[in-house]
């Protein structure tokens, strides 16, 4: 069995290779070997046409990513082939960074900053994180981490998914809670159902001088609605996504002062490999030995 990652480093972070699998690096260019005998390939996050790669690999049985999102994978992964995420990896990391989005934009440090650019010494009062009611429209693993955090600054959390649970309802709920949101955080995986949920209308229920934080998709929010919400100075907005992605230089979110912006670095800390390729180890140890594979993409999820 033949299994292609896309790190040389990760390798070593397989953990014990079943016998007769065989793993080589590929990380896109020149095949390492023939395509055709692959079992399981772990593409790179930006990797090669997946459509003719596709082709290439007739004995593909799983796509297993390094990412927790499939979107993008979906409309090409061939019929009958598993399409696995990476569930986990990156849930500690994305819920630092909304922490840290959230107490930036609310403390004023993008202002801030600007001002220090400006080496103008220029101090204001700001808001509190504390005594603030959040609300996760997402409470899987990454919204669960997010609400702990939010909830240890003393924050009031509401939550959102797809199905209600004790302490969690759904979409319907949404015109009850946004009025009462002082921060919104979309922590949704990109569906038709999610697609465009951030619209005009889901703005206009948000309260006057609201926080809203993406770090699911740029396309859950509608950019233009946003911007010009933004720009009214009525909400402010944290983000870690943009639809289109990179968001153009000239775009005018880039210079409201009610914008934080960052270029999608939500997972993007140390030790990337170290959390991601256990994960695929243990998915080579399954596919070897018969069993059902962890993280199977369903419905988007």
């Amino acid at each position: 069995m033949k299994i292609w990652i896309a790190h040389e480093a990760g390798r070593a972070l397989l953990g014990p290779v079943p016998d007769g699998v065989e793993v080589e690096v590929f990380e896109g260019g020149d095949y390492p070997s023939d395509p055709a005998g692959v079992s399981l390939w772990v593409p790179p996050f930006l990797g090669p046409n997946p459509a003719q790669t596709f082709k290439d690999m007739p004995e593909l049985k799983v796509v297993q990513l390094l990412s927790a999102g499939v979107e993008q994978w979906i409309p090409h992964v061939p019929d009958g082939v598993l399409l696995c995420n990476n569930r986990g990896a990156h849930t500690e990391a994305t819920a630092e960074w909304v922490l840290a989005a959230t107490l930036a934009s609310i403390r004023g440090f993008d202002r801030f900053a600007r001002k220090q650019t400006a080496r103008e010494w220029a101090p204001t009062r700001t808001g509190s994180l504390s005594g603030a009611t959040a609300l996760m429209i997402g409470a899987g693993s990454i919204g669960e981490a997010i609400a702990r955090r939010f909830e240890a600054s003393n924050a009031t959390v509401r939550k959102i998914a797809r199905t209600a649970r004790p302490g969690v309802g759904t979409l319907a709920d949404l015109p009850d809670l946004l009025p009462e949101a002082d921060v919104v955080v979309l922590i949704v995986p990109l569906t038709p159902e999610t697609e465009g949920l951030a619209d005009a209308a889901f703005l206009a229920r948000m309260k006057d001088g609201a926080l809203l934080v993406n770090a699911a998709r740029g396309k859950v929010a509608d950019t233009d609605a946003l911007t010009a919400e933004v720009a009214s100075g009525r909400l402010r907005c944290a983000l870690d996504v943009t639809e289109p992605e990179p968001l153009p230089a000239d775009h005018e979110l880039w210079g409201l002062e009610g914008a934080l912006i960052t270029p999608h670095v939500g997972g993007a800390v140390e030790g990337f490999a170290e959390r991601c390729y256990p994960l695929v180890g243990e998915q080579v140890r399954r596919l070897a030995a018969g069993e059902p594979l962890a993280n199977v993409a369903e419905n988007g999820y």
